[in-house]
Parts: C-alpha cells; structure tokens; sequence
C-alpha cells in the first residue's frame, strides 16, 4: 500500500529547520536539491492551465522540479532514455557486473565525491575493457553502460558501479563478432584483482597531486604515512567483483536498465510513516535471505534527511556513462560494424517525437476528452479564474 506522504511532504514539513541548525555543513547543491523538492508541484515553479476540448472542464497544473534527485521526476527521463537505448541493444545475450568500493575506501570518496566517484568510473571500466581484450579470456572490444549508485537500500552510502555489457565484442581486428560462452563473461577474480590495482594506484596519485581533501573524522589523514596505512588492509583484501547470470533477452535489459538509471536513494512507494517519532521505510537487509530480507526501519527526520542528501552528486557530475563499443563518439559506426558481423538488420530510425507528446498529459477526469493548455502562469503566479459555468472549449472566447 502506497503511503500518504512523499519526500517532498518531509522536506516541506522539516527541511525549515534542517537547514536552520545544519547551514554550516550543507553545500550549496544540497541547499538547491532540498529547494527544489519542496516546490515540486507547487505554484513557485509555475504552471499551466488545462481544458477539456470537449466538456470544457479546466484543472491547474503546476511545474515538476526536474530535479535528478526528486523521487517523481525520474519517470519521464527514464522513458525517453530508454527509447534512445533500445536502439543501441544487439541480438545477444548481455551480462550484469557490479564493482562495489570497499569500506575502507567509502568515507574518502564521500568527503571526494567528484574525484572519487570518476575514479570508481574509470577504473572498473578500463578493467572491463582490458580483461575483454586480453586474447585470454574473450579477445575483443566490447561495450558497456555503466551506472553509478552510492546507496545501500536503507540509504547508507554504499558506493558502486552497475554495468551492463553485451555478451561478446568485435575482434580486436575487425574482421568478426567473437561471443562469449553463454554463462560466461570475464573472470570475476581477475576483474576484482586489476579493479584493485588501478583504483588504488591512482588513488594514491590523487592525493600525491593535492586533489583529495579531508576534514572531520578523516582529517589525520592529511599525512601521507597515515593515508598509506589507512589504505594497507585493502591492499591485502579481495576486491569483490559480482557477474549476475545473464539476462534472458532485450526485453529483460530494457526492464533492468528502466529500474536502474534514474533510480534515487529511495522512492515515494517504500515510505510507510511519518510521524513525531520519525519516518518508517521499506528496506532489503541483504545479510538475510527469505521472507525475512524485506525489513522495515525508523529513521529521525533530521538522520532521515542527512542520509538522503548524502547521495546528492556534485553539480554537472555524469552518473550515466558509456565506454568501448557504445562511448558516444563511436558508437553508431560500432554498432552498425557489430550488426554488420552478426548479419543483422539494423533498427528502423525513429522519427523525432513532439517535446509535449499529448500521450503524457492525463485525459479529462469528466468525460475523458483530450485536454490541451490554454494558459501558461510564471513562477509564483496563480492563475486567472476561470468561468463560474463549464462549456465545451471550443465555445470559450481565445
């Protein structure tokens, strides 16, 4: 059962006096995500009005935040992110990886988020594509579609990296498809093995070159001995890289990748309560299994809010990237190179859809006519009343 509450009813109700006793600690992005929750769908965005053209009924709507982190404005830009995908999947079987930062390394990458989280990027894509080309193991250049999340499902922050990559790649020449078996990508323990080394290794370059900053709990390690030793145990450990089985076909990766790339923290649906002891959520403890693994928590408002302004992303930072045969500067001629081996027929080209397609606003609650806008408002704005007596639109003077 869905709750009667949003994020956005929680950060109406309690932001105030969030950012009332910690201003000093928030940065200027969460001070504008936290803003533009709370003016979703309200008259400080602007709005429309809309009419039915045939019974003349009218309804205001008001402007959604657009807003990356609003639990509600992820719908629409995952649809038409999915649309452009669609094209890109070939006829083969496609493989999820997940390269997850270990405990030790979490706290840096928070206090880094920029630096850090481009790191975590960059290295488990170059140790995708350097395992996938090695004539050992698969020998071809393959693509992948990579998703950054930084949350655990009770909104800790849990920094990983979700991939989606084709089950095969293009020869290292050129000249044919090379699949890989059909349960079988690459070797998680060499991915885990170089996924190790080239993130700590550059690591260590980052904070050689000044680019790592550290306060708080973590200020000792502003000495580099100390950074070192910090660092020690991980150098020891596994770096646990986790191949899900396969998906069964595009359908299934379309369905995947719609859960996945414009997912938050948390959604409106896993709220429960909120109330004077705080804000009840749905979340899955993974260290059970059964029944039992769908768990419920109570969370303070004011830990509640800090834990979902911990996965806020720095300003203009890309939690959405593609490497090898889908990197954007190539990858139409990859792919029809990769259609052209695998004897397929390319996808028809879609035709550009309108900006406002009419299937996306509700029809009318009376009669279920078409409804059109007939008057824009700015922000802050109400608008005109209208008529006292409802008739059909097309009676109604422009």
């Amino acid at each position: 059962m869905r709750a009667s509450f949003e994020v956005a009813d929680i950060f109406r109700t309690a932001g105030p006096a969030y950012r009332a006793i910690h201003a000093r600690h928030l940065s200027f992005i969460q001070l504008k995500v936290m803003t533009a929750i709370e003016n979703y769908r309200t008259a400080a965005l602007g709005g429309h009005v809309e009419a039915c053209e045939d019974c003349g009924h009218w309804r205001i709507a008001y402007n959604s935040c657009g807003n990356r982190h609003c639990p509600k404005c992820q719908g629409a830009a995952a649809r038409s992110w999915l649309a452009e995908r669609e094209a890109d999947l070939l006829p083969v079987g496609y493989f999820h990886v997940v390269f997850t930062l270990p405990a030790e390394v979490a706290p840096v990458a928070l206090q880094n988020k920029a630096v850090v989280y481009d790191l975590l990027f960059r290295a488990a894509s170059e140790t995708m594509l350097t395992i996938a080309a090695d004539p050992r193991h698969l020998g071809a250049r393959i693509g992948i579609t990579a998703v950054l999340h930084t949350w655990g499902s009770a909104l800790t922050h849990h920094p990983h990296v979700h991939m989606v990559a084709p089950g095969g790649g293009i020869a290292l020449d050129g000249t044919r498809w090379i699949s890989s078996r059909p349960a079988f990508l690459l070797p998680v323990r060499v991915l885990g093995k170089l996924f190790r080394r080239l993130f700590l290794t550059r690591l260590v370059q980052l904070y050689d070159a000044g680019k790592l900053a550290f306060y708080g709990s973590l200020v000792s390690l502003t000495d580099r001995r100390a950074f070192l030793r910090h660092l020690a145990p991980v150098r020891k450990n596994p770096w646990v890289v986790y191949a899900k089985p396969p998906f069964s076909g595009p359908e299934a990766v379309l369905a995947y990748l719609s859960r996945y790339t414009h997912r938050i923290a948390i959604s409106n649906r896993r709220l429960i309560s909120f109330d004077e002891t705080g804000i009840t959520f749905r979340y899955k403890d993974y260290r059970r299994d059964g029944p039992e693994r769908q768990s419920v928590m109570t969370l303070n408002t004011d830990e509640f809010i800090r834990r979902f302004l911990t996965h806020v992303l720095p300003r203009g930072f890309h939690r959405i990237r593609h490497y090898g045969l889908l990197a954007s500067s190539s990858r139409k001629t990859s792919l029809a190179r990769a259609r052209e081996l695998l004897d397929v027929i390319p996808p028809p080209l879609r035709e550009d859809e309108p900006e406002n397609p009419v299937g996306l606003r509700l029809p009318c609650p009376c009669c279920g006519g078409r409804m059109i806008i007939i008057e824009t408002f700015e922000r802050w704005r109400q608008p005109r009343a209208p008529p006292s007596i409802k008739v059909p639109i097309r009676e109604i003077a422009p």
